[in-house]
């Protein structure tokens, strides 16, 4: 169930909390870790991202890197010094012992163990989303673990012109503040403004922006799309993930569930 968030200007997503039992639970249960881990794709787009703002060698964390594919993906194919953490006990553990050569701990990202000044980049993934509390506390922790003039790379769903147009419509149920609420609480879409002042306060600069995922975001927001697009976002043929694939550079501007943001940290 998705809902308003009118003092805040974001959309509040109520479903199952994230805790760290809900993702071991999920990426668990799965399949084969280990062949899911080594088939990412080097053409992804963390992989393309990085190699166009750090060098070989640069020191790299993943901050909430769930299995670890984009650690290893960065680690083997561009010879990165790649780094994750996550705080999914039971995942951690299997990563561990699955490919131990990934330098992949139990960690908390407003909490981490690394020294000041230690990474060229920093990937939040999917992340900053999922803290009812909010966002400040990662990011002090960002600012303080990358070194100056170092790369975060941050993406997370926000309010696309499609969604903006449901909230001008009234289409969402306004969002009242209840522990039921918060107990069951998934997720925000962020408004990528606020965001973006957010974190250019603690001495970013904005470099790139990107809006993504735009088959997603068409499918979760317009439901008569849904069965034909569920096909194609979930499809593992040849045919459907092309189509998926230009239907994603056709509908991102309008529909993008996600948006990527890089940042350089000017000041610290």
């Amino acid at each position: 169930m998705e809902y308003f968030d009118k003092i805040n200007n974001r959309l509040v997503f109520v479903e199952k909390s994230p805790t760290a039992v809900f993702w071991d639970d999920l990426w668990t249960s799965s399949g084969d870790l280990k062949k899911q881990i080594v088939s990412v794709r080097k053409d992804n787009l963390v992989c393309l991202i990085s190699k166009k703002y750090l060098k070989t060698g640069d020191k790299v964390l993943d901050g909430g890197c769930g299995k670890g594919q984009f650690v290893y993906a960065l680690q083997n194919y561009f010879r990165f010094d790649t780094y994750g953490v996550d705080f999914a006990e039971k995942i951690v553990a299997k990563i561990n012992q699955t490919i131990p050569t990934l330098k992949i701990k139990l960690g908390d990202v407003r909490n981490l163990s690394f020294e000041d000044d230690f990474f060229d980049g920093y990937w939040s993934l999917g992340v900053i989303e999922h803290f009812y509390d909010g966002y400040d506390s990662i990011l002090l922790e960002i600012r303080r673990v990358l070194k100056k003039g170092g790369f975060l790379f941050i993406t997370f769903p926000h309010l696309s012109w499609l969604r903006k147009l449901k909230i001008k419509l009234g289409k969402y149920r306004e969002f009242v503040g209840s522990e039921d609420n918060k107990k069951d609480f998934y997720q925000f879409a962020l408004d990528d403004h606020k965001v973006i002042e957010d974190i250019e306060k603690l001495g970013f600069v904005l470099k790139h922006s990107k809006k993504i995922d735009g088959v997603k975001g068409l499918k979760d927001e317009v439901s008569v799309t849904k069965p034909i697009l569920r096909v194609v976002y979930n499809s593992n043929f040849l045919i459907l993930k092309v189509i998926k694939f230009f239907l994603n550079k056709l509908l991102s501007f309008f529909s993008s569930h996600m948006i990527l943001l890089v940042f350089e940290l000017r000041n610290k």
